[in-house]
């Protein structure tokens, strides 16, 4: 009977070990060689595949695209097969940066996800992020997609950008990227009243506009409004450093910036249709508003749906100046933990994202814009012209130039390059969107990760916008 006991107990001490490896394996099966590797996306933001025949991208050099498999199933084979290892990935989705930020916080464990930029700044202040591997930067090594075909302008500006003395480059490497703007009915709205934020606050529109439901987009429209006249005079726009200066004031914190940008806020929400992080797209397209504030990617998508109903729909950077917002791949420390598996698994899948046919895929599929230019692979330029080129006998062209910043560093050379004839009014539809001129990236500057002290009163700020404000109610305010 003793010997049965020990014999039982020795078997329950083994079975705890197993168990304990399975735990501290995650999701991946003991004794198995197949990597798991846990991907945390944004919702419909990666090509899904089931495309039909007619939808074959069919390229000047005679390249054809398709996506019949989803990218993920297909990065799974080209693992396999590129590297002699399964991989498994486990695909889930976010809705906004503070859900995936909340996941994470309370348990959920990732090897690798996609927040936005001030998002990204924040995981790596906290701590969360592990940094990629030095080789994963030489564009020269075998397999490395990303660090060969991105664009050479996110590259500086991913190089420009440091949290705490870290740069931003070294824990993250991008997706997608644009602007954020006033999609808008050309027939109820000027360009005049689009091209700037306070169309918001426009009583002409009243109750016919939309704003995102996000306190970050909707303080920076905001902050450009009640700073109208300082960055949009003659002498801040022509001084050396009014990129810079710029960036400050639209990431300005301070407790009068922040009541300012309330107040306006305030009279934003008795102005619009509503606020909304997506329902925007289609108000625009069924004809409940004439404008929207809208990130560059749904607003190709919200003026694709409108072209298909029979009508015109038009976007705007607003002058005063516009978000440069990127989302990017980053490396959860949680999940990595260590396991160079993993990581390998990682950075192979940024890689594969990052193949110029499958940077096609996705802004196919997704309609956003991809950071890889393509380096010397011509796909992604000849992307752009099979979409906007004008044809041959088509009248009312324009020449679309200045957007050689994104294909070479910037230059004569390469905006005469890079220059396509487009229909005259792409000058403020999908291209526009897609790829900005220069004169807009030069008005663009990127949200600041801001310190707790800052989220805090701006958390506070938005409540007050969002939910009824009873000492505004009452007159009892500051």
């Amino acid at each position: 009977m003793r010997g049965h006991l020990i014999k039982t107990a020795v078997i329950f001490m083994l079975m705890s070990l197993v168990l304990s490896a399975l735990v501290l394996n995650g999701c991946k099966r003991a004794g198995s060689d197949t990597v798991t590797l846990c991907v945390c996306n944004w919702e419909e933001y990666i090509d899904e595949g089931g495309w039909d025949e007619d939808e074959t991208i069919e390229l000047s050099d005679g390249t054809s695209i398709i996506g019949e498999g989803s990218l993920v199933e297909d990065f799974e084979e080209w693992y396999l097969e590129t590297y002699g290892i399964p991989v498994k990935v486990e695909y889930s989705t976010f809705g906004t940066n503070e859900e995936l930020y909340n996941q994470i916080t309370i348990g959920d464990v990732y090897d690798l996800a996609c927040p936005s930029e001030y998002m990204i700044m924040k995981m790596m202040r906290e701590g969360m992020l592990e940094p990629y591997s030095d080789g994963f930067h030489d564009p020269k090594a075998p397999g490395n997609y990303y660090s060969y075909g991105v664009s050479p302008y996110i590259r500086n500006v991913f190089s420009r950008l440091s949290i705490d003395g870290e740069r931003l480059d070294k824990y993250a490497a991008g997706y997608m990227w644009g602007t954020l703007g006033i999609v808008y009915n050309p027939e109820e709205v000027t360009d005049e009243e689009a091209s700037h934020w306070n169309i918001l606050i426009n009583r002409d529109h009243y109750r016919r506009v939309t704003i995102k439901d996000s306190v970050r987009d909707a303080y920076f429209a905001a902050a450009a409004i009640n700073y109208y006249d300082e960055i949009t005079d003659e002498d801040f726009i022509r001084s050396a450093d009014y990129h810079k200066r710029l960036a400050e004031i639209l990431n300005r914190t301070d407790p009068d910036t922040v009541q300012a940008v309330e107040d306006i806020l305030i009279r934003a929400k008795d102005n619009v249709y509503s606020f909304e992080t997506d329902s925007g797209k289609a108000d625009m397209v069924t004809g409940k508003v004439v404008a929207n504030e809208q990130w560059s990617g749904d607003a190709v998508y919200t003026l694709d749906q409108a072209e298909e109903d029979g009508y015109e729909l038009c976007y705007s950077a607003p002058a005063e100046g516009t978000n440069l917002w990127f989302d990017g791949w980053v490396m959860l420390k949680k999940g990595i933990n260590r396991d160079e598996r993993k990581r390998h698994a990682a950075e192979a899948f940024v890689n594969f994202m990052s193949m110029p046919e499958n940077a096609v895929r996705n802004m196919y599929y997704i309609g956003y814009t991809s950071v890889i230019s393509g380096g010397e692979s011509p796909l992604v330029f000849d992307y752009l012209k099979y979409n906007y080129e004008a044809e041959d006998e088509e009248e009312d062209t324009i020449e679309y130039d200045n957007i050689g910043y994104f294909f070479e560093e910037d230059s004569d050379e390469a905006n005469e390059k890079y220059t396509v004839t487009v229909p005259e009014d792409q000058g403020r539809r999908q291209l526009y969107a897609q790829y900005p001129p220069k004169s807009v990236v030069d008005r663009s500057v990127v949200m600041a990760c801001f310190d707790d002290e800052s989220n805090d009163r701006i958390n506070r700020s938005w409540t007050n916008v969002r939910c009824f404000d009873l000492g505004r109610f009452f007159n009892l305010r500051r």
